[in-house]
């Protein structure tokens, strides 16, 4: 059995369709297929269960796909500690981040990151999933809300961070410095679209008093969002120290006295993941860099 055996039978599991995994693997569709076919001689067992045009994995394909998946990350752990042996922490580094923290926060920490390791590629990627990403192997280390334990994970702690409400500074509301929450239903709000995780975080929180935002604009661009709130359209609930990170002197942060609404961060990575010098260096400079 080879190693590459493995991979086009994974892609076969992703697909479930021959030929688009055979285009995916840049392979032809019957080479894939006689692949396949020796993989299951090999095994003595049926990995597939074939229904006219239509696959579906069968319980021995199910349970070779789990192990298959712990092979090849085992091996690319080792070809990444050999690469960083060999390359003195060159390499590349995939990283999670929520879209507005990308957008406005992270700067220094990049630069900061960058001046150590020069030689590292890193590759930010603005998600709303980066939970999801983590657990799929799509990206090496994620910065996220905090969420439910998960023994697949290593979870850093990184702060927890005040929800308010930001308006304009033409606002009827622009000089009040606090609010009470019921308030909040008087206002006209500016928000991410339901299934964003800080809309859902603030939409949970709302109801937990009863009452739903009364949001009149949505949108998925923190710099929309931005925009939006500058020219008076509405309000919008966002971390602080978010709003502190923009630097705009035209919005206004009112706290909110009874009970705000918090997000807590971490940083988080698999736990069967290899880390790299300068895996492990980002960790700490992100722990430092939010404390």
């Amino acid at each position: 059995m080879e190693i590459r055996q493995m991979e086009n039978f994974i892609a076969v599991c992703e697909e479930l369709h021959f030929t688009r995994a055979a285009e995916k693997l840049g392979i032809s569709q019957p080479t894939l297929s006689q692949q396949i076919r020796a993989l299951e001689d090999e095994l003595g067992v049926p990995l597939f269960d074939r229904v006219g045009k239509k696959i579906v994995m069968t319980q021995a394909g199910n349970l070779f796909l789990e192990h298959c998946v712990q092979m090849i990350r085992h091996l690319q752990n080792t070809q990444d500690a050999l690469a960083e042996l060999r390359n003195d922490q060159r390499g590349r580094l995939v990283i999670g981040v929520l879209p507005s923290d990308l957008d406005y926060r992270l700067t220094p920490l990049l630069v900061n990151f960058h001046t150590r390791f020069p030689k590292v590629q890193l590759k930010l990627i603005s998600s709303i999933y980066v939970l999801n990403q983590v657990l799929d192997n799509e990206v090496d280390i994620g910065i996220e809300i905090t969420s439910a334990p998960d023994d697949r994970l290593v979870r850093i702690p990184l702060c927890s961070e005040e929800y308010v409400l930001v308006v304009s500074e033409n606002h009827d509301w622009a000089e009040r410095s606090t609010i009470g929450i019921q308030e909040l239903r008087n206002i006209q709000t500016v928000m991410f679209p339901e299934g964003f995780t800080g809309r859902e975080l603030v939409d949970g929180y709302c109801r937990k008093y009863g009452f739903s935002l009364n949001t009149i604009m949505e949108t998925s661009s923190a710099t929309s969002i931005i925009s939006l709130v500058k020219a008076n359209v509405g309000g919008t609930l966002l971390p602080y120290r978010l709003i502190q990170a923009m630097n705009e002197p035209t919005l206004r942060c009112i706290r909110i006295t009874d009970d705000p609404p918090y997000r807590h961060f971490e940083i988080i990575h698999r736990s069967d993941r290899f880390l790299t010098k300068s895996a492990k260096a980002f960790i700490e400079k992100t722990i430092e860099y939010f404390n």
